[in-house]
């Protein structure tokens, strides 16, 4: 009729109810760690679009002081005398005047919500 099915004495392993907590703890542990690793990742944009800026602006301090009434573009500032080289996702653009004294450039990187940055003459970024 019917057959027992054979068991060991002392069988080890989880119950259903373990599992099933284990699973609720990483679903929470997730639910907490993905918001925090979109901030994470657009801090990182934002901080790479400042770098840019400032590392510009250092590029044309030192053409300035080769040539003190020109005109530094984003061009002069990657020339290889100058050192500038500019991050593939940022894009960086020199404003209207770029003499030492009304200088000012703004980046913002390609990823979606990124925020556009601004350097003025002093090197101060907003």
């Amino acid at each position: 009729m019917f057959s027992k099915i054979p068991t060991v004495k002392n069988e080890k392993g989880f119950t259903l109810i373990e599992l099933l907590i284990v699973i609720a703890i990483i679903g929470i542990l997730a639910a907490i760690a993905i918001p925090q690793f979109t901030q994470y990742k657009q801090r990182a944009y934002n901080s790479d679009s400042k770098t840019n800026l400032h590392n510009m602006y250092l590029a044309c301090k030192a053409y300035w002081g080769d040539v003190p009434a020109g005109n530094c573009t984003l061009a002069q500032s990657k020339a290889t005398s100058y050192g500038y080289i500019q991050s593939t996702n940022v894009t960086v653009t020199a404003g209207g005047t770029t003499t030492e004294t009304g200088f000012t450039a703004t980046a913002v990187h390609t990823a979606p919500g990124s925020t556009t940055f601004t350097i003025d003459a002093n090197g101060n970024i907003s």
